[in-house]
């Protein structure tokens, strides 16, 4: 089954779709709720307008933006023309980043646990009250359970850093990254095929597979504005995923691929390459490894063989295949982002990879590209040994090639609840909300439980900080002074960023870099935290002496560089030199060195696979509380397909109840064909239990509190796709 879209639509009219109805809702003027959350100095500032520069931090993209201050107050954030990775444009959240610095239910001052966790009894504490409580249960933990006994987690921040360099100072090599949740599967598939995680040159591909990506939705910056341009010239784009997304709506094909299965879909894919000897044989005999071995392998992996298990017919994936070696080098697998599927999206992934070297289009326009430096320096520092630390992190070992700066969250979430192999009684969020992102809440819930002491440094009363011990409130991204960042764009190249308050900081809001830096003097670790951010800053472009006067003039400072050749006559990063089709470290670590095929859990009658995805106007839980976003999206539905549900009773908004071994949720059903008859999908973000968040709480259901924690044999990535549920009409 295929659909074919009725015409290309542009980059313009998308943005339209995406951005209108947001842009119409901004503020026209500083209502008494705003005015009353504007100091009084800036209120006075009568008749003085300014556009200030800034970075959006609605989404881990970063687009420039340009923020209107008049009278204090920002009334409008319009997009930074001259910022390449975004493009000049700013999607529906970046607008809505107004309503994130006034929301009346920002955290404002310090907040200490009075009653049970999760019941909503809190102290207003002052600043030094906060700290010295903070610093006391740190020293006690630390040294009661080694310095290893606390765990830190920061999300995608521009400083985050700090965060990192704390738990580094303090003695804890537990951090946990976000990233361990959503992504690391694809970083581990790419980086043991090329040597490097690459960057797709959408723009200037002529030939485009997304195979579950839904860049139309889920947005990164360059890739969706790009893709659009690119079809608009003339490209491709095939989409495989059980949802008919947005994407899918627009791409000039889509297939609903049965989940887990898209290995079977690109094995299918590389035996027609190999046996019709489509793919690029020079670039294949001089820059991979293993041509021999993945021939014989892919012998038995037919279309019609994978017709049987993907659903597709055979004819469509031999016709796909050629297609793609007709436009290559400028054509791609695309890459994808969240990758938190099945027990093996390693080796998913690493199928990906596989049919990209095929292709040839390794560092070659419309093809992947390796990312360029540019140009930071990193400030260095000798952290304190701790000889009482264990030798090792807690989810050490419980993943077969775990990246160790990023750690697993599930992984760490079953040590502390284990006590194994040694007791973590700490825990200090930033940023971060795994009660909302990490699959089976239950379990996040049991782990907090675990805990002496939790620390949360968030804007709001997310449904992590509900349940800490101590909440202490940060200022939004428009109200902070931040160190400089390098970007990746792929064919936008590189490019420098940094933050400067538009308008001083509300309330008792501090950013996480001050409230390190003074829990760093009282636990006698002030020496690591002895700068500004300015002289932070400054050391960071030491090598580039007038990049500031540019951040300053410009709001970003972009550095295309060298985008295609950049690999002539180096070596890859990989045991053979060379991109490894069969990978030369798996097999001395019990890992097939290509990927197996392994069909997956069959749905049981009466049961429905349920899958994660994300929505165009929400980043999961971080944004559904903001009020603009919430006019768009109040609530989230169960996408459920009309002929299962007419058998179930089920009827459009009927209140359901969604079961899984791991727990059960209501909301309201959503009947449609744009999803096959044996999967459902709900949007992340929803059923909070935090009574801090008015706009959202009590509203649709938790997919975290439903999905059950699997996790990726490989990476210890989250496997969010393997949950089986029921539905009935509640």
């Amino acid at each position: 089954m295929s659909t074919k879209t009725r015409g290309a639509i542009t980059r313009r009219s998308f943005l339209k779709l995406s951005g209108t109805a947001t842009a119409a809702a901004v503020l026209g003027g500083p209502g008494p709720v705003l005015h009353a959350l504007v100091p009084a100095e800036d209120i006075s500032k009568q008749g003085k307008a300014q556009k200030l520069f800034s970075a959006c931090d609605m989404c881990f993209n970063k687009c420039g933006l340009i923020a209107r201050v008049e009278d204090g107050v920002v009334k409008k954030l319009d997009p930074n023309p001259k910022f390449l990775k975004s493009r000049g444009m700013l999607c529906a959240r970046g607008n809505a980043g107004v309503k994130q610095l006034y929301d009346p239910d920002r955290l404002k001052y310090p907040l200490l646990r009075k009653g049970a966790r999760g019941e909503g009894k809190w102290q207003r504490l002052t600043w030094d009250e906060a700290l010295d409580h903070a610093a006391e249960q740190l020293q006690k933990i630390g040294d009661k359970y080694t310095r290893c006994g606390v765990l830190f987690m920061a999300g995608s921040d521009l400083q985050s850093k700090f965060v990192h360099r704390f738990a580094e100072v303090f003695g804890s090599y537990n951090v946990i990254s976000h990233e361990s949740n959503c992504l690391l599967s694809r970083n581990r598939a790419f980086l043991d095929t090329f040597g490097e995680v690459p960057l797709p040159d959408v723009l200037n591909c002529k030939y485009v597979i997304m195979a579950g990506a839904n860049r139309f939705e889920a947005l990164v910056t360059p890739d969706s504005m790009d893709m659009m341009t690119a079809m608009k010239n003339g490209a491709k784009l095939v989409v495989l995923d059980p949802r008919f997304t947005k994407t899918a709506a627009l791409a000039y094909e889509w297939h609903p691929i049965k989940p887990g299965t898209d290995m079977a879909f690109f094995l299918a894919v590389a035996h027609v390459l190999v046996s019709e000897k489509l793919y690029d044989e020079k670039f294949v005999q001089e820059k991979t490894f293993g041509i021999e071995q993945l021939s014989q392998h892919v012998k038995q992996y037919s279309p019609e063989w994978a017709e049987k298990e993907c659903e597709i017919p055979a004819k469509d994936i031999r016709r796909i295949a050629r297609e793609l070696a007709a436009a290559a080098p400028a054509a791609m697998i695309y890459p994808g982002r969240r990758t938190s599927d099945y027990e093996n999206s390693t080796q998913i992934r690493r199928s990906f990879a596989i049919v990209n070297a095929l292709l040839g289009n390794w560092d070659r326009p419309g093809g992947l590209i390796t990312a360029s430096k540019v140009g930071l320096r990193k400030p260095s520092y000798d952290p304190p040994f701790y000889e009482e630390n264990p030798f090792e992190r807690i989810d050490t070992g419980r993943s077969l090639m775990m990246f160790e700066e990023e750690g697993s969250f599930k992984h760490a979430r079953d040590a502390v609840i284990e006590g194994k192999p040694y007791p973590v009684k700490g825990c200090f969020t930033y940023k971060i909300n795994p009660m909302q992102t990490g699959a089976n809440r239950q379990k996040t819930i049991e782990m907090i439980h675990k805990l002496d002491f939790m620390l949360t440094v968030d804007i709001a009363m997310s449904d992590t900080a509900w349940m800490a011990d101590l909440v202490l409130p940060a200022p939004s991204y428009l109200e902070r002074l931040d160190p400089i960042a390098g970007l990746q764009g792929a064919s936008a190249g590189t490019c420098l960023v940094t933050r400067d308050p538009v308008v001083p900081a509300l309330f008792e809001s501090k950013p996480v870099f001050w409230i390190v830096t003074e829990l760093a003097k009282r636990l006698e670790l002030g020496e690591y935290f002895n700068f500004t951010m300015e002289e932070y800053r400054k050391e960071q472009l030491k090598d580039l002496p007038d990049a500031m006067d540019v951040l300053k003039k410009d709001g970003v400072l972009n550095r295309p560089g060298k985008l295609y050749g950049v690999y002539e006559g180096k070596a890859f990063k990989t045991l053979s030199k060379k991109i490894e089709l069969y990978n030369k470290r798996y097999p001395a670590l019990g890992i097939d060195p290509m990927p197996v095929y392994s069909p997956p859990a069959k749905v049981p009658r009466g049961r429905f696979r349920i899958v994660v995805g994300r929505n165009a106007y929400i980043t999961q839980g971080s944004s559904t509380n903001n009020a603009l976003l919430h006019e768009l999206v109040p609530e989230n539905t169960l996408w459920v397909h009309p002929k299962p549900a007419g058998k179930l009773g089920i009827g459009h908004n009927d209140m359901v109840k969604v079961k899984s071994s791991v727990g059960a949720e209501k909301l309201k059903a959503r009947l449609t064909k744009e999803i096959r008859e044996d999967t459902v999908y709900m949007d992340t973000g929803f059923g909070v239990l935090s009574k801090g968040l008015s706009n959202v709480h009590g509203m649709g259901a938790c997919i975290a509190a439903i999905l059950e924690d699997h996790n990726d044999e490989i990476s210890g990535n989250m496997a969010m796709h393997e949950t089986m549920v029921t539905v009935q009409k509640v």
